[in-house]
Protein backbone atom coordinates (compact mmCIF):
# COMPACT_ATOMS: atom_id res chain seq x y z
CA UNK A 1 0.00 0.00 0.00
CA UNK A 2 1.18 3.50 -0.73
CA UNK A 3 -0.30 5.20 2.33
CA UNK A 4 1.60 5.08 5.64
CA UNK A 5 0.52 2.32 8.01
CA UNK A 6 -1.45 2.42 11.23
CA UNK A 7 0.84 1.11 13.97
CA UNK A 8 -0.01 -0.57 17.25
CA UNK A 9 2.18 -2.24 19.86
CA UNK A 10 1.32 -5.47 21.66
CA UNK A 11 2.90 -6.97 24.76
CA UNK A 12 0.27 -9.55 25.69
CA UNK A 13 -1.49 -7.30 28.20
CA UNK A 14 -5.24 -6.77 28.06
CA UNK A 15 -4.56 -3.06 27.52
CA UNK A 16 -2.54 -3.68 24.36
CA UNK A 17 -5.05 -6.21 23.01
CA UNK A 18 -7.87 -3.69 23.44
CA UNK A 19 -5.77 -1.15 21.52
CA UNK A 20 -5.17 -3.79 18.82
CA UNK A 21 -8.92 -4.12 18.25
CA UNK A 22 -9.25 -0.34 17.90
CA UNK A 23 -6.27 -0.23 15.52
CA UNK A 24 -7.74 -2.97 13.31
CA UNK A 25 -10.91 -0.95 12.90
CA UNK A 26 -8.95 2.25 12.25
CA UNK A 27 -6.81 0.60 9.57
CA UNK A 28 -9.89 -0.89 7.89
CA UNK A 29 -11.67 2.47 7.82
CA UNK A 30 -8.59 4.15 6.37
CA UNK A 31 -7.80 1.45 3.82
CA UNK A 32 -4.34 1.25 5.38
CA UNK A 33 -1.98 -1.52 6.39
CA UNK A 34 -1.78 -2.32 10.09
CA UNK A 35 1.71 -2.87 11.50
CA UNK A 36 1.61 -4.84 14.76
CA UNK A 37 4.84 -4.38 16.68
CA UNK A 38 6.26 -6.24 19.66
CA UNK A 39 9.25 -4.53 21.28
CA UNK A 40 11.60 -6.70 23.33
CA UNK A 41 13.28 -4.33 25.76
CA UNK A 42 14.74 -7.23 27.77
CA UNK A 43 16.98 -8.23 24.84
CA UNK A 44 18.86 -4.96 25.17
CA UNK A 45 19.26 -5.34 28.94
CA UNK A 46 20.52 -8.93 28.92
CA UNK A 47 23.23 -9.40 26.31
CA UNK A 48 24.76 -12.91 26.58
CA UNK A 49 28.22 -11.56 25.75
CA UNK A 50 29.20 -7.92 26.40
CA UNK A 51 29.16 -6.03 23.14
CA UNK A 52 27.60 -8.88 21.15
CA UNK A 53 23.97 -8.25 20.22
CA UNK A 54 21.54 -11.13 20.73
CA UNK A 55 20.01 -12.90 17.74
CA UNK A 56 16.48 -11.61 17.40
CA UNK A 57 13.88 -14.34 16.93
CA UNK A 58 11.63 -14.32 13.90
CA UNK A 59 8.03 -13.20 14.19
CA UNK A 60 6.93 -16.85 14.26
CA UNK A 61 9.08 -17.43 17.34
CA UNK A 62 7.62 -14.60 19.43
CA UNK A 63 4.77 -15.97 21.60
CA UNK A 64 2.95 -12.63 21.85
CA UNK A 65 2.83 -12.18 18.07
CA UNK A 66 2.01 -15.84 17.45
CA UNK A 67 -0.94 -15.51 19.82
CA UNK A 68 -2.18 -12.41 17.98
CA UNK A 69 -1.79 -14.07 14.58
CA UNK A 70 -3.77 -17.10 15.71
CA UNK A 71 -6.53 -14.92 17.13
CA UNK A 72 -6.87 -12.94 13.91
CA UNK A 73 -6.40 -15.62 11.25
CA UNK A 74 -10.08 -16.59 11.12
CA UNK A 75 -11.41 -13.01 11.15
CA UNK A 76 -13.33 -11.67 8.18
CA UNK A 77 -13.08 -8.16 6.74
CA UNK A 78 -9.50 -7.73 7.91
CA UNK A 79 -7.14 -4.99 6.75
CA UNK A 80 -3.70 -5.96 5.54
CA UNK A 81 -1.68 -6.86 8.66
CA UNK A 82 2.08 -7.05 9.02
CA UNK A 83 3.99 -8.13 12.12
CA UNK A 84 7.37 -7.04 13.40
CA UNK A 85 9.54 -7.66 16.44
CA UNK A 86 12.12 -5.08 17.47
CA UNK A 87 14.53 -4.58 20.33
CA UNK A 88 15.02 -1.34 22.22
CA UNK A 89 13.24 1.09 24.47
CA UNK A 90 9.48 0.79 23.76
CA UNK A 91 8.86 4.54 23.94
CA UNK A 92 11.86 5.57 21.83
CA UNK A 93 11.23 2.83 19.27
CA UNK A 94 7.56 3.72 18.83
CA UNK A 95 8.34 7.43 18.56
CA UNK A 96 10.83 6.62 15.79
CA UNK A 97 8.32 4.38 13.99
CA UNK A 98 5.71 7.14 14.21
CA UNK A 99 7.77 9.25 11.79
CA UNK A 100 6.51 6.98 9.00
CA UNK A 101 2.99 6.26 10.30
CA UNK A 102 -0.37 7.92 9.80
CA UNK A 103 -1.61 6.84 13.23
CA UNK A 104 -0.18 5.21 16.36
CA UNK A 105 -2.63 3.32 18.60
CA UNK A 106 -1.66 2.36 22.16
CA UNK A 107 -3.23 0.99 25.29
CA UNK A 108 -3.29 3.27 28.29
CA UNK A 109 -0.91 0.93 30.12
CA UNK A 110 1.25 -2.05 29.32
CA UNK A 111 2.58 -4.96 31.36
CA UNK A 112 5.10 -2.85 33.23
CA UNK A 113 4.54 -0.35 36.01
CA UNK A 114 1.92 -0.30 38.73
CA UNK A 115 -1.65 -1.42 38.14
CA UNK A 116 -2.89 1.77 39.82
CA UNK A 117 -1.30 4.02 37.20
CA UNK A 118 -3.87 5.72 35.00
CA UNK A 119 -1.48 6.32 32.10
CA UNK A 120 1.65 4.35 31.32
CA UNK A 121 5.04 5.91 30.60
CA UNK A 122 5.11 4.68 26.99
CA UNK A 123 1.71 6.18 26.16
CA UNK A 124 2.65 9.42 27.92
CA UNK A 125 5.93 9.74 26.00
CA UNK A 126 4.36 8.96 22.64
CA UNK A 127 1.50 11.44 23.01
CA UNK A 128 4.06 14.13 23.84
CA UNK A 129 6.65 13.42 21.16
CA UNK A 130 5.33 11.31 18.27
CA UNK A 131 5.19 12.97 14.86
CA UNK A 132 1.80 11.44 13.98
CA UNK A 133 -1.52 11.46 15.86
CA UNK A 134 -1.59 9.04 18.79
CA UNK A 135 -4.76 7.32 19.98
CA UNK A 136 -4.74 6.06 23.56
CA UNK A 137 -7.41 3.45 24.31
CA UNK A 138 -8.45 3.49 27.98
CA UNK A 139 -8.34 0.32 30.05
CA UNK A 140 -11.50 -1.66 30.79
CA UNK A 141 -11.87 -0.52 34.41
CA UNK A 142 -12.28 3.08 33.23
CA UNK A 143 -14.81 2.29 30.51
CA UNK A 144 -17.14 -0.20 32.23
CA UNK A 145 -19.82 2.46 32.70
CA UNK A 146 -20.06 3.29 29.00
CA UNK A 147 -19.43 -0.18 27.57
CA UNK A 148 -22.85 -1.37 28.72
CA UNK A 149 -24.45 1.48 26.76
CA UNK A 150 -22.12 0.97 23.82
CA UNK A 151 -22.91 -2.76 23.58
CA UNK A 152 -25.90 -2.00 21.37
CA UNK A 153 -23.69 -0.03 18.97
CA UNK A 154 -21.41 2.97 18.74
CA UNK A 155 -22.53 6.36 19.99
CA UNK A 156 -22.11 7.85 16.52
CA UNK A 157 -20.23 10.86 17.82
CA UNK A 158 -16.71 12.24 17.73
CA UNK A 159 -15.90 14.99 20.23
CA UNK A 160 -13.36 17.77 19.66
CA UNK A 161 -11.88 20.10 22.25
CA UNK A 162 -11.50 23.45 20.49
CA UNK A 163 -9.78 26.61 21.66
CA UNK A 164 -10.53 28.80 18.61
CA UNK A 165 -7.27 30.76 18.70
CA UNK A 166 -4.99 27.88 19.74
CA UNK A 167 -6.15 24.55 18.35
CA UNK A 168 -4.22 23.66 15.19
CA UNK A 169 -5.79 23.10 11.77
CA UNK A 170 -4.36 19.57 11.86
CA UNK A 171 -6.35 18.79 15.01
CA UNK A 172 -9.62 20.13 13.60
CA UNK A 173 -9.04 18.34 10.29
CA UNK A 174 -8.37 15.06 12.08
CA UNK A 175 -11.65 15.33 13.99
CA UNK A 176 -13.71 16.07 10.86
CA UNK A 177 -12.02 13.24 8.93
CA UNK A 178 -12.71 10.76 11.72
CA UNK A 179 -16.35 11.82 11.94
CA UNK A 180 -16.72 11.47 8.16
CA UNK A 181 -15.13 8.00 8.16
CA UNK A 182 -17.49 6.88 10.90
CA UNK A 183 -20.54 8.62 9.39
CA UNK A 184 -20.80 10.21 12.82
CA UNK A 185 -21.66 13.60 14.18
CA UNK A 186 -19.01 15.94 15.55
CA UNK A 187 -19.49 17.67 18.88
CA UNK A 188 -17.18 20.70 19.20
CA UNK A 189 -16.60 21.79 22.81
CA UNK A 190 -15.23 25.24 23.66
CA UNK A 191 -15.04 26.38 27.28
CA UNK A 192 -14.22 29.53 29.20
CA UNK A 193 -13.44 29.97 32.91
CA UNK A 194 -16.33 29.90 35.35
CA UNK A 195 -16.84 33.47 36.63
CA UNK A 196 -15.60 33.93 40.18
CA UNK A 197 -18.17 34.80 42.82
CA UNK A 198 -18.52 34.97 46.55
CA UNK A 199 -20.73 31.89 46.30
CA UNK A 200 -17.75 29.79 45.28
CA UNK A 201 -15.94 30.93 48.42
CA UNK A 202 -18.64 29.25 50.47
CA UNK A 203 -18.34 26.04 48.53
CA UNK A 204 -21.54 26.62 46.59
CA UNK A 205 -22.13 26.24 42.88
CA UNK A 206 -23.18 29.11 40.68
CA UNK A 207 -24.74 28.63 37.28
CA UNK A 208 -22.24 30.60 35.22
CA UNK A 209 -24.82 31.52 32.64
CA UNK A 210 -26.37 33.83 35.21
CA UNK A 211 -23.28 35.98 35.58
CA UNK A 212 -23.44 39.36 33.85
CA UNK A 213 -20.26 38.84 31.86
CA UNK A 214 -21.11 35.28 30.75
CA UNK A 215 -23.48 36.10 27.86
CA UNK A 216 -20.95 38.49 26.33
CA UNK A 217 -18.12 35.99 26.72
CA UNK A 218 -20.21 33.16 25.38
CA UNK A 219 -21.37 35.18 22.36
CA UNK A 220 -17.80 36.21 21.53
CA UNK A 221 -16.54 32.63 21.81
CA UNK A 222 -19.45 31.28 19.78
CA UNK A 223 -18.61 33.70 16.98
CA UNK A 224 -14.95 32.72 17.16
CA UNK A 225 -15.91 29.05 17.08
CA UNK A 226 -18.13 29.61 14.02
CA UNK A 227 -15.33 31.45 12.22
CA UNK A 228 -12.79 28.76 13.09
CA UNK A 229 -14.98 25.93 11.86
CA UNK A 230 -16.33 27.63 8.73
CA UNK A 231 -13.79 26.27 6.24
CA UNK A 232 -14.07 22.75 7.67
CA UNK A 233 -17.87 22.62 7.59
CA UNK A 234 -17.68 23.60 3.92
CA UNK A 235 -15.19 20.81 3.18
CA UNK A 236 -17.15 18.23 5.16
CA UNK A 237 -20.81 19.04 4.42
CA UNK A 238 -21.98 15.55 5.40
CA UNK A 239 -20.65 15.83 8.96
CA UNK A 240 -23.33 17.19 11.31
CA UNK A 241 -21.75 19.55 13.84
CA UNK A 242 -23.01 20.23 17.35
CA UNK A 243 -21.39 23.35 18.80
CA UNK A 244 -21.01 23.68 22.54
CA UNK A 245 -19.76 26.85 24.24
CA UNK A 246 -19.97 26.82 28.01
CA UNK A 247 -18.42 28.11 31.21
CA UNK A 248 -16.59 25.10 32.63
CA UNK A 249 -13.23 23.59 33.37
CA UNK A 250 -11.97 22.46 29.95
CA UNK A 251 -10.68 19.06 31.05
CA UNK A 252 -13.75 18.27 33.13
CA UNK A 253 -16.13 19.19 30.32
CA UNK A 254 -14.20 17.07 27.82
CA UNK A 255 -14.25 14.09 30.18
CA UNK A 256 -18.04 14.48 30.31
CA UNK A 257 -18.10 14.58 26.50
CA UNK A 258 -16.08 11.34 26.42
CA UNK A 259 -18.91 9.49 28.15
CA UNK A 260 -21.05 9.64 25.00
CA UNK A 261 -18.38 9.71 22.28
CA UNK A 262 -16.59 7.05 20.26
CA UNK A 263 -13.46 9.20 20.08
CA UNK A 264 -12.27 12.40 21.75
CA UNK A 265 -9.80 14.57 19.80
CA UNK A 266 -7.46 17.08 21.44
CA UNK A 267 -4.42 18.99 20.25
CA UNK A 268 -0.93 18.67 21.68
CA UNK A 269 0.61 21.58 23.55
CA UNK A 270 2.39 23.86 21.08
CA UNK A 271 4.99 25.24 23.48
CA UNK A 272 7.43 22.63 24.71
CA UNK A 273 10.56 23.34 26.73
CA UNK A 274 12.67 21.08 24.50
CA UNK A 275 12.36 18.19 22.09
CA UNK A 276 12.34 15.65 24.94
CA UNK A 277 9.60 17.39 26.91
CA UNK A 278 6.67 15.24 28.02
CA UNK A 279 4.23 18.19 28.03
CA UNK A 280 0.98 17.69 26.15
CA UNK A 281 -0.95 20.52 27.79
CA UNK A 282 -2.85 20.38 31.07
CA UNK A 283 -6.28 19.75 29.56
CA UNK A 284 -5.00 17.04 27.20
CA UNK A 285 -3.11 15.38 30.04
CA UNK A 286 -6.17 15.33 32.30
CA UNK A 287 -8.28 13.92 29.48
CA UNK A 288 -5.75 11.14 28.87
CA UNK A 289 -5.97 10.23 32.54
CA UNK A 290 -9.75 10.26 32.93
CA UNK A 291 -11.57 10.05 29.55
CA UNK A 292 -13.92 7.11 29.12
CA UNK A 293 -13.42 6.72 25.37
CA UNK A 294 -10.28 6.55 23.20
CA UNK A 295 -8.42 9.86 23.01
CA UNK A 296 -6.57 11.09 19.91
CA UNK A 297 -3.74 13.54 20.60
CA UNK A 298 -2.80 15.39 17.41
CA UNK A 299 0.56 17.17 17.11
CA UNK A 300 0.44 20.85 16.16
Amino acid sequence: MNSPPVITAVDGSDHSLKALEWALDAARRRGAELLVVHIRADYVKALPVPGVPPVMPSVDEVPVLVSVQEALESRADMPSVRYSTLDGSPASTLIELADDAQLLVLGSRGRGGFASLLLGSVSRACTARAACPVVVVPHAARTEAVEAVEAAGAFGRVALGLAPEETSDATVEFAFEEAERREAGLQVVTTYPVPFSSLTLMGGYMDATGAAESPRTEKTLAEAQDARLGAFTERYPDVPVEKVVTAADAAGRLVIASQTADLLVVGRHRRRVNADSFLVGSAANAVLLHAQCPVAVVPA
